[in-house]
């Protein structure tokens, strides 16, 4: 009976031992893992932090070559081209641009200025106080225009008038000539009169002196004001349309000489 008790104590003691040691075992070895873990994970801590480290070291390594090259070649720059010498350049410079823009504006103006001058009117200087005008019909007269006397002067008899489909007397010359033809002033003489008819349209008067007088009528822009000078051979206009009263005739010059406010015949005074 005792050995029986004695076992049976044993055996509990035994089962309480073996639990005992399985509870330290499970302890161990979860301290064991646990603390294998905490050394695994520091030491992933350092090598990364040692890979960032490293890599912040070449990056600083790479960027001093290029900052110490970038000073070595502007050290060179300025032992080659010292600063006073570019500002003294960039002066100059501008300077030559000012120079250049102020030629071409010159330059601009005088052309505009050639551009815009009107054309040069044919003038003649007035005669002196004491020097009038005088007219010798030995010197004749130039002729007025070229082309062809279609209408002759006529005052002893009538002839033939195709638009007005009428005789009459003519006191002129009617000369044939195309529209914008020049006309010439026939003598040296000064403008009295410049004025627009319903037969010979715009016409000027031209006082040659002693009495004598030049009409040209059916004319268009005019070089000549009234009061102006002019010489022989000036043009004093050119030909227009004609007017009504020479439809059928067309565009000629109307060409009237005067002695003393008298008609007479031009033709025999044309040189």
């Amino acid at each position: 009976m005792k050995k029986s008790g004695w076992s049976a104590i044993w055996q509990q003691k035994q089962y309480v031992l073996a639990g005992t040691l399985v509870i330290i075992a499970a302890i161990g070895t979860t301290v064991y893992y646990g603390t294998r873990e905490e050394k695994q994970r520091e030491q992933m801590e350092s090598e990364i932090v040692a890979e960032m480290s490293a890599e912040n070291d070449n990056q600083v390594a790479d960027a001093e070559p290029v900052e110490e090259s970038e000073k070595q070649d502007a050290a060179v720059v300025s032992s080659i081209i010292p600063p006073e010498t570019v500002m003294e350049r960039a002066r100059q410079e501008q300077e030559e641009a000012e120079q250049l823009a102020n030629a071409m504006e010159e330059l601009q103006t005088e052309t505009t200025a050639e551009t815009q001058e009107p054309p040069a009117v044919e003038t003649a200087a007035p005669p002196a106080q004491n020097d009038a005008l005088h007219f010798s019909a030995e010197d004749g007269l130039l002729w007025p225009m070229e082309g062809n006397v279609i209408l002759n002067y006529s005052m002893d008899s009538t002839i033939y008038f195709p638009t007005l489909d009428q005789y009459k007397y003519n006191p002129a010359v009617i000369i044939a000539g195309d529209v914008n033809s020049k006309v010439y002033s026939v003598a040296k003489g000064k403008v009295t009169s410049i004025e627009n008819d319903a037969v010979t349209g715009t016409t000027m008067t031209v006082d040659l002196g002693d009495g004598y007088e030049a009409v040209y009528g059916q004319l268009k822009e005019l070089n000549f004001k009234e009061g102006d000078y002019v010489e022989s051979g000036h043009v004093l206009g050119f030909i227009n349309e004609p007017t009504k009263y020479y439809a059928v005739e067309g565009s000629n010059l109307y060409f009237e000489l005067l002695k003393d406010e008298e008609p007479v015949n031009p033709v025999e005074f044309f040189q």
